[in-house]
């Protein structure tokens, strides 16, 4: 099945009386852990603000499981090998990153395995031809000039399973290091500390890519295809209204766009020419969410919708 549109879906459930929706979904994600977790997003609507996943974008839903239970949601593209995006419930990080354990999804290479993701094997022990044909593998990032940039981070999640079920490769993209590790991060770490400070309620948090104009890919190898700029928002709804005027124009929703070439024009992010030379070409926009969806909406010529009704609450 592929994602278009949740709306049909949405109007067979029940309305529910003794129980939210919300409350429902999560107990769904806790108690129902099998079954098919490729293709569909019902059993992990509830990492998506008002159970409402984005609209503009087609691909293939992933509902990641971990040790058999739902932690975030994907929707991965099988042609690109990369995701469009990932979705998720910040919460506050605590203790060390932890200890890189790269894993697959073993659902895109057959329908009918298990849905828990799955570590790859440690040489010379070879990945199966059906896992290397449906996603990324381990290979394709080796010796190339490109990081495996997570979409969803792992120091935005408090439970340690939480934080491990972020490194599979379907919830990564090619990101170079002057982005991972230089203004990208400054905004992982930014949004994280302006959630723990303000936001009382759930953060809901997408965040995605935009291709560029003309494909290019890892290695030019023709297998995972590289990411011109990346992108993220949140939406909480339940925040502190004693906020300091740098950040009142942060809630209940903000977004940014980040660069992943430093040559790409500057129409959708300026460059700073006095930043070092590690980073520079790398910067992030910060904007607010309805200018996110006119770019998003422009690079996929297709209207596109991160939030439900923009998380206005209405």
């Amino acid at each position: 099945m592929r994602y278009n549109s949740l709306s049909s879906m949405l109007g067979a459930i029940p309305r529910i009386h003794s129980i939210t929706l919300g409350g429902l979904l999560l107990l769904s994600s806790l108690l129902s852990p099998c079954g098919g977790d490729v293709g569909d997003f019902s059993p992990c609507l509830n990492y998506f603000y008002q159970a409402w996943p984005p609209k503009g974008i087609q691909g293939t839903p992933i509902c990641q499981r971990y040790e058999n239970h739902y932690h975030f949601a994907t929707l991965y593209s099988r042609e690109r090998r990369t995701p469009w995006f990932s979705a998720y419930i910040y919460t506050q990080p605590q203790g060390k990153r932890p200890k890189e354990v790269w894993k697959y999804e073993p659902q895109l290479a057959k329908s009918q395995a298990d849905g828990n993701m799955v570590p790859f094997p440690i040489p010379p022990e070879k990945v199966d031809q059906n896992v290397v044909e449906s996603q990324a593998v381990q290979e394709d990032y080796i010796n190339s000039t490109y990081t495996r940039g997570h979409l969803n981070p792992s120091q935005h999640h408090t439970d340690p399973d939480d934080r491990h079920a972020t490194f599979t490769l379907t919830n990564v993209v090619p990101q170079r290091a002057g982005s991972n590790d230089g203004p990208w991060a400054s905004l992982e770490n930014r949004v994280s500390k302006n959630l723990q400070a303000y936001c009382l309620g759930e953060a809901y948090v997408v965040t995605g890519v935009i291709p560029y104009e003309k494909d290019r890919w890892l290695k030019d190898q023709g297998r995972v295809a590289i990411p011109e700029y990346l992108w993220s928002a949140y939406c909480c709804r339940n925040y502190s209204h004693n906020l300091p005027k740098s950040l009142i124009n942060t809630f209940p929703s903000y977004a940014a766009i980040g660069r992943n070439d430093p040559n790409s024009t500057e129409e959708i992010v300026p460059v700073n020419p006095h930043r070092k030379k590690a980073v520079l070409g790398y910067d992030v926009r910060p904007m607010p969410l309805p200018t996110l969806e006119t770019y998003l909406r422009q690079r996929y010529a297709t209207p596109f919708s991160v939030f439900y009704k923009q998380c206005s609450g209405s």
